[in-house]
């Protein structure tokens, strides 16, 4: 059988794809650009918006009107929250955000008879972590691995923890052990992730830490970069920087979710912090690491968001000085609390927000770039696009050196930076890289 996938959604997505990508491999099958001929196309969808719904919608009438003939599989979070949809898209299997085991026994059963299926469950009655095999077939340099699943914050705009469940964590020993086998495979960088990676741990029934995860992955791979996947705020404490401070090949680039920098707005939104909390983990990075990388997600337009309230915002991302950051106009989801809440903004509103706020990002990722003009710093090279090789730094700085007849592919060199230019740091290789 000939198999094609397209991932939507985030990193956790990505991860469980290339774990069916192996496991179909292992089965004798073939892997397929999306866009050529397949036998069946599997699209793992994401719904953590209104608009990641339609996009998942548009790759199944794609895959359908490309491939009369083939069958159409469905999984991910869009197919677990919206079963009733896939009759009217002509799915030939449904699939959720479980058992991904049988998700591909399901796949080869209808090839085989040509019957369409359901397979869905309950996710609230999860309650074991399923472990999956790590990294992927292409020679990637960056590997993720999948330590944590499922969610019970239920922030007032999100409908994933009713996509993925309880929380389930992977035990220490197999995270380690899967960090071993990928450096053993030549990946260079891991990204130790999940759908709340800052929930890891409370479902093991002792006094599982993070840090306790974190070292562990770091130990057994210790030729590689470790990098962490987003984390709440209140997983940053004195303890937590203490012992990952002294990782030596831990990243120091953090992802730290905000969504607002207003407290009424963070109230609405049922985060579990306000911007004091959030500060005080953005100062405690800071003390224990050097200048690290700081990345964040912000919603814009959420509904009853005053412009007052989104003064406080753009003062506070000034405040926290973020390297990069991820802007969103809020998205209305059917399902959740907050798409019924009243004052909704308007469009125009949000898209001439999500502008201004664009403008702060610029201007902050600049002030940080501009830092590391005249350093040398070490860059894991991952593809070669325009004539240029580009790669990434501890704190995830993309890195671009011209393309000199060499394959630098999944290569981590010492690179002299000459120049910031736009989100992209410009320099060329040192002579005894």
């Amino acid at each position: 059988m000939k198999v094609a996938f397209c991932t939507l959604g985030c990193k956790v997505n990505q991860y469980e794809t290339q774990a069916l990508e192996q496991l179909l491999v292992q089965r004798g099958h073939t892997l397929v650009p999306f866009e050529g001929e397949a036998d069946a196309y599997v699209i793992n969808t994401c719904s953590v918006t209104a608009i990641s719904d339609k996009k998942s919608r548009q790759m199944i009438r794609r895959a359908r009107k490309m491939a009369p003939e083939a069958v159409v599989a469905v999984c991910g979070c869009y197919a677990q929250t919206h079963p009733a949809d896939m009759d009217a898209l002509e799915a030939d299997l449904v699939a959720g955000t479980g058992d991904r085991l049988g998700f591909v026994d399901r796949l080869e059963e209808t090839w085989r008879l040509r019957r369409p299926m359901t397979a869905l469950d309950n996710v609230f009655d999860r309650r074991v972590f399923e472990v999956l095999p790590a990294g992927g077939l292409e020679g990637r340099t960056r590997a993720m691995l999948k330590a944590e699943d499922g969610c019970v914050n239920f922030c007032s705009y999100c409908i994933i923890p009713y996509a993925r469940g309880p929380v389930r964590s992977l035990s220490v020993e197999e995270a380690a052990r899967q960090a071993e086998g990928l450096a053993r495979e030549g990946y260079r960088e891991i990204v130790l992730t999940g759908i709340e990676l800052s929930s890891w741990g409370r479902d093991l029934g002792r006094d599982a830490t993070l840090e306790d995860l974190v070292e562990a992955v770091c130990a057994a791979a210790p030729g590689c970069r470790i990098r962490l996947g987003s984390l709440e705020p209140r997983t940053v404490t004195e303890a937590f920087c203490a012992r990952v401070a002294r990782l030596e090949n831990l990243c120091p680039h953090f992802h730290l979710s905000l969504q607002s920098g207003s407290d009424t707005v963070l109230r609405r939104m049922n985060r579990r912090y306000d911007t004091a909390r959030y500060l005080e983990s953005v100062r405690l990075l800071r003390s224990h690491f050097d200048d690290p990388g700081l990345t964040t997600d912000l919603i814009v337009g959420f509904p009853g968001e005053t412009e007052e309230e989104f003064t406080e915002t753009l003062t506070f991302l000034r405040r926290c000085a973020f390297s990069a950051m991820h802007i969103f106009p809020y998205s209305r989801r059917p399902g959740t609390p907050a798409a019924d809440m009243p004052d909704q903004v308007r469009n125009a509103v949000k898209e001439e927000r999500a502008r201004r706020a664009s403008a702060v990002a610029a201007e902050l990722e600049a002030s940080f770039l501009e830092r590391r003009v005249g350093q040398t710093v070490p860059v894991l090279f991952e593809e070669e696009r325009d004539g240029f090789w580009r790669g990434y730094t501890p704190r995830y700085e993309e890195v671009t050196v011209p393309a000199e007849g060499e394959n630098l592919h999944n290569w981590l060199l010492m690179t002299r930076i000459s120049r910031a230019e736009g989100s992209v740091l410009r320099g060329g290789l040192c002579p005894d890289a």
